[in-house]
């Protein structure tokens, strides 16, 4: 039996970092990807997605892979990082070559020479592109083809999509996991590897904005026609909900997780039927009750969500508006707004998203992923179990670019009617 190969990723975000490793079983049919362990640790020296703090964010990292290598048994050689932080952004660029050989298919080599095409942008040196995605080609003028190797022409163009962020961030990115004995395999800009574990492929299809609100960042990554449209990081996210509770209540920013926490899991329960009465003793919260020794009184849940948490979640979505618009891409998403990460599950992010952007809007949750789901089950992972997922898909596409075009010419050159005939003709030989 073949040993199954090993796939990790770690997400290294604002308020936590976490690691997964998972094994890429061949045979097993139901779940190609099996989590093996997952470990999520507070993080420490890092602000709003960058590094702050070399020592303190390795110390962090080192701590989360220990613990998931325990729970898969598994040493880390080489992993996939997330990448976020102000400093992305993105541009779509067209690239145009001559087919090489006319005369006969479009091969790889061809696909190959009109990315590096494409790729010829003027960046400053204090950038670097992070993904070349092409989002679609043209052969002699017929648009929308997703994979033109083994068609016939004479014109070949792209249209990618191409992500970049500030060198000096990725170099403290990387040199950060290195430290810990590790190499970067790849990098994956976190909007795109959340894309992977909870946007579905008819909604990537139809049009989806994607919205993963971290701890420091708010990812945006938007999808036309299957493919990655416009992509950029906003420096605000559900932290800044917390610092509103904590100066609101004059309460400490621990205090005002618990309270936000609390609320989230109290709105979950509410959801089911009630009387008036049991509405009316859940409208109030006593901090005692949560731990918080620092203000003996009881809140107003309906105070807290309307008067702090909401104004904040409107400002969030009024910015990502404001992207969207910026983006050109304005009605072409009929799919709606998926949200993920940690700041998803805050307390009326759904409604708050539905006002201002007058879309559909859901939750999304990481699929696509079998074994120790349970630990991942939750929109938090999403960039996590994304990484896995995006990694597996590199690897498969490269496994089936294995030269099936060059097999082919090889069987179209074999005389193979002959070759037919010859055995037709030895086994009428047998027969009487």
């Amino acid at each position: 039996m073949p040993r199954p190969q090993i796939i990790a990723g770690i997400d290294i975000g604002s308020s936590k970092i976490a690691t997964v490793i998972a094994s890429v079983m061949s045979e097993d049919e139901e779940g190609k990807l099996r989590i093996l362990g997952v470990a999520s640790t507070p993080s420490r020296g890092i602000r709003k997605g960058q590094i702050v703090n070399i020592e303190e964010t390795t110390e962090s990292l080192l701590g989360c892979v220990e613990s998931a290598e325990r729970m898969a048994g598994y040493n880390l050689n080489r992993v996939s990082v997330s990448v976020s932080g102000p400093n992305i952004s993105s541009n779509n660029s067209r690239g145009v070559v001559a087919v090489a050989e006319p005369e006969n298919e479009i091969t790889k080599e061809d696909i190959k020479r009109v990315i590096e095409a494409a790729q010829a942008l003027s960046l400053p040196a204090s950038r670097q592109i992070i993904h070349v995605l092409p989002r679609y080609f043209t052969v002699d003028g017929q648009e929308g083809i997703k994979d033109p190797i083994g068609m016939s022409g004479v014109r070949l163009e792209v249209e990618t999509h191409i992500v970049s962020g500030s060198t000096t961030s990725i170099k403290n990115l990387t040199r950060c996991v290195s430290e810990i004995g590790i190499e970067t395999q790849s990098l994956v800009v976190s909007g795109l590897a959340a894309a992977e574990s909870v946007l579905t492929e008819t909604e990537k299809e139809l049009g989806v904005i994607l919205v993963d609100i971290g701890g420091g960042v708010t990812d945006i990554v938007i999808y036309i026609e299957g493919s990655p449209f416009y992509t950029t990081v906003l420096p605000i996210g559900a932290k800044n909900v917390t610092n509103d509770l904590a100066i609101g209540l004059r309460l400490s920013l621990e205090s005002a997780e618990k309270i936000k926490i609390a609320l989230s899991e109290k709105n979950k329960k509410a959801k089911g039927d009630e009387d008036e009465d049991e509405k009316k003793d859940e409208d109030e919260i006593n901090l005692a009750d949560l731990g918080i020794i620092e203000e003996t009184k009881t809140i107003s849940k309906k105070t807290l969500i309307e008067g702090i948490i909401k104004p904040r979640l409107n400002e969030i979505f009024a910015m990502v508006g404001m992207e969207i618009k910026k983006s050109g891409a304005g009605g072409l998403t009929p799919s709606g707004v998926v949200i993920c990460g940690g700041g998803a599950q805050t307390v009326g992010i759904v409604e708050a998203a539905k006002k201002i952007l007058s879309m559909p809007v859901r939750v999304g949750q990481p699929s696509g992923l079998s074994g120790l789901i349970d630990d991942m089950n939750s929109p938090e992972y999403a960039v996590a179990a994304g990484l896995i997922l995006y990694k597996s898909k590199q690897q498969e596409s490269s496994q089936s670019n294995f030269s099936l075009g060059r097999i082919g010419k090889t069987l179209q050159k074999m005389p193979m009617k002959g070759v037919a005939n010859k055995f037709i003709d030895l086994i009428k030989s047998f027969m009487p």
